[in-house]
């Protein structure tokens, strides 16, 4: 078994290596150059037409929920520990370097998006789409979605079931001194009731629970910038200092040089907001519309609010306080930093705020994995995909999950190879449909409609 997670281990390293790194970053720029720097001038549309509800019946869920779908999925652990991991190997400058694959992101996310839209179809429970679809209907390959789908489907297993439910175990007995299997029992049935009722069902929980806790914890870190204030001007200069220059060593911080300042920015960057996973479209795919462009846009802002808003308020969080450079390990990095401001109070913050990330994110990838199974086995497989899903809830809590990270990070690097050739097989069409909304006036008529609705009477 030690043999097997060896190799689990330098495989997965291996895939995550800087030539991935560099392919979903180099997509990123070229979709931006290609677009045009589409997610710089219609980031203000985008951010109005999440509210924007289409009467039609192309779609399962509003464009809220499911950008509220993706987030649940997106924002969780790696905001919180993927952020001081990042600070923690790479210096202060790794927050530059996260912030650049943010941005080129976001116009990944939103070409994810307009594919999963346009190649979509109706199942019989809603509509399916994502990678898989686009690889068999748009690229002409669905050996190679199948590939997408088997990947999405172990991933979802490992990253998206048993590791969250033991980060939450864990978080809980922690702070709280709750037994992780009362926290296994709790979870699975919370589980239960919000994913059997499918896409609609998820929907409308992570529409309550995303904007709170996301509003929470942005809302708990910009206290403790206020009280802190006078250190941000310090911190805003050591990330742009040290994106391009090595950092010193400090107290218990043992240095960075610029290399692991940009491979551990990119790094977190990637693993916190997914783009070019190929994750996030199949969420998309859901959405109520006839246009895939209304809700690409919609979905770019995912990583906007992901990894420039709520990372963003991690590190600025960490690099205000003086535990980063007091040999603090990552793992309590930003709940140690929250206390020197907040004390007490503050770490429970942390702890809760981790805890809901890690079920949202349970709640997201579940939808991924049941979209993947049906691509592979059918309709039918659904159902006993959601009980099994909903099992190893509790299996995840009570277990030792070193080995399921890895397979889990494998997993993803494996995801993202197929999702990337799409991706640049595809660039055309997604121009194509890009300049088709924006020559067509449906973007004048888009802002017509949000006008209207927000109209009083």
């Amino acid at each position: 078994m030690n043999a097997i997670e060896s190799a689990i281990a330098t495989v997965s390293g291996w895939v995550w290596g800087p030539p991935m790194l560099i392919l979903l970053v180099g997509t990123g720029l070229y979709l931006t150059v290609l677009l045009k720097g589409l997610q710089f001038r219609a980031l203000p549309l985008a951010f109005r037409l999440i509210f924007l509800k289409e009467h039609c019946r192309d779609g399962d869920i509003s464009h809220f929920a499911a950008l509220m779908t993706a987030l649940a999925a997106t924002v969780g652990i790696g905001n919180i520990v993927g952020v001081a991991t990042a600070i923690s190997l790479g210096g202060p400058g790794a927050v530059f370097w996260m912030w650049m694959t943010g941005l080129v992101g976001m116009v990944t996310k939103y070409s994810e998006a307009v594919l999963a839209v346009k190649y979509r179809e109706r199942g019989e429970y809603g509509m399916r789409g994502g990678p898989m679809y686009y690889l068999a209907k748009g690229v002409g390959l669905p050996w190679l979605g199948g590939l997408f789908a088997v990947f999405t489907a172990l991933a979802t297993f490992g990253i998206g079931n048993m590791t969250q439910a033991n980060s939450t175990a864990k978080i809980l007995e922690t702070s709280f001194h709750v037994e992780p299997w009362v926290t296994g029992v709790i979870l699975m049935l919370l589980t239960a009731l919000v994913i059997l009722g499918g896409i609609r069902s998820i929907g409308k929980f992570t529409s309550f629970l995303v904007p709170f806790m996301i509003v929470g914890y942005v809302g708990s870190s910009l206290t403790v910038l206020a009280l802190n204030a006078a250190e941000i001007p310090e911190a805003l200069a050591l990330i742009f200092q040290h994106a391009f220059a090595p950092t010193a060593a400090t107290g218990g911080f043992a240095g960075a040089t610029m290399a692991s300042a940009m491979r551990y920015g990119v790094a977190r960057g990637v693993f916190s907001n997914e783009s070019g996973l190929g994750s996030a479209p199949i969420a998309a795919a859901a959405a109520r519309t006839q246009d895939p462009v209304k809700q690409a846009l919609v979905s770019m802002t995912q990583t906007f609010i992901d990894t420039l808003v709520v990372c963003s308020m991690t590190a600025l969080v960490i690099l205000t306080g003086q535990s980063w450079t007091q040999g603090v390990s990552a793992g309590q990095l930003t709940s140690a930093t929250f206390g020197e401001t907040l004390g007490s109070p503050g770490e429970m913050i942390v702890a809760l705020a981790t805890a809901l990330f890690a079920y949202s994110t349970l709640i997201g990838w579940n939808y991924y994995g049941e979209k993947a199974i049906e691509y592979l086995l059918g309709p039918r497989a659904i159902r006993p995909y959601r009980i099994v899903f909903i099992v190893m809830v509790m299996v995840g809590a009570m277990m030792n999950l070193e080995f399921v990270w890895n397979f889990s990070d494998l997993m993803n690097g494996m995801m993202a190879i197929p999702n990337l050739i799409g991706l640049l097989w595809l660039s055309r069409v997604v121009k194509q449909e890009t300049d088709r909304y924006f020559k067509s006036g449906n973007q004048s008529q888009s802002k017509q409609r949000l006008s209207e609705e927000s109209e009083p009477g």
